[in-house]
């Protein structure tokens, strides 16, 4: 396991500060380039898909073109479609490039693309990173983790590309962040809940907006109602759990909660 530091959090803060395209993909899609932002800048749609495609794939190796347009288009699109798609990302990234110039962003192996991240900040990369480094030092540096979880919720605006909630090829990448922002909302949550019950209530009501029948949200959020000595709030809380969870699944809160509901009805 790596052993994290003050340094690593320094370096992911640095990593923004100097990148020349920063990526938004939380709440909505926005991008800025040398700190001026582009986002209108697009001319057609699928430009802006085959763009959120490479970022969506930045971990594979290079695909092929005719993989990318069937799992992006699903044999709905030309050759030509794609080549005018690519055409699109460049002017948009770099305008001043040559027609046949090399692109900085735009990695090509034959008819194989990637995008080069070295230039590149994402904001759910980012995520990631902080996650991982609260997640490796909760147990042993759990003021160095409370940082870390901060950052990851601060960049956590919502939904990750939300004009693109229908489409397929984003619905993986889409539950993978929306798993790892939950973690990061309790995982803080739990780190406030004895010095700030309150944030520690804040943050589980945001947790609950991404997936309402999350049950350790609900319990984390009882304990910081009877911390703040506020027994009938978090008889309500667990009410509201119960309620949702019949609602939704047709099932009785877990023992945990239950044994939490009583330890509350019984201080």
């Amino acid at each position: 396991m790596i052993r994290f530091d003050d340094s690593h959090i320094e370096a992911l803060l640095e990593a923004e500060a100097k990148a020349e395209l920063k990526v938004y993909t939380f709440g909505r899609f926005n991008l800025a380039l040398n700190g001026q932002q582009i986002s209108d800048n697009w001319g057609r749609d699928k430009a802006i898909q085959l763009f959120q495609f490479f970022l969506i794939s930045r971990n594979r190796s290079a695909l092929h073109k005719e993989q990318i347009m069937d799992r992006l288009w699903e044999g709905t699109a030309t050759d030509q479609n794609f080549k005018v798609a690519l055409h699109g990302i460049n002017k948009v990234l770099e305008p001043d490039k040559k027609a046949r110039g090399n692109s900085k962003f735009m990695q090509r192996q034959g008819s194989s693309y990637k995008l080069n991240m070295e230039y590149v900040w994402l904001d759910s990369q980012a995520m990631e990173s902080f996650l991982e480094i609260g997640n490796n030092s909760v147990k042993e540096q759990p003021e160095l983790a409370l940082i870390a979880y901060q950052y990851a919720v601060n960049l956590y605006k919502g939904v990750f590309l939300p004009n693109r909630i229908y489409e397929d090829w984003t619905s993986t990448e889409r539950e993978k962040l929306q798993m790892l922002a939950l973690n990061a909302y309790i995982s803080l949550a739990e780190l406030e809940l004895k010095e700030q019950p309150n944030e520690s209530i804040r943050l589980t009501e945001e947790a609950l907006i991404i997936d309402p029948t999350w049950e350790e949200a609900y319990r984390i959020q009882m304990m910081a109602h009877m911390i703040n000595g506020n027994r009938p709030q978090a008889i309500k809380t667990f009410n509201k759990c119960r309620d949702t969870l019949k609602q939704e699944f047709g099932i009785e809160p877990l023992p945990d909660t239950l044994q939490l509901l009583q330890r509350i009805q019984t201080a």
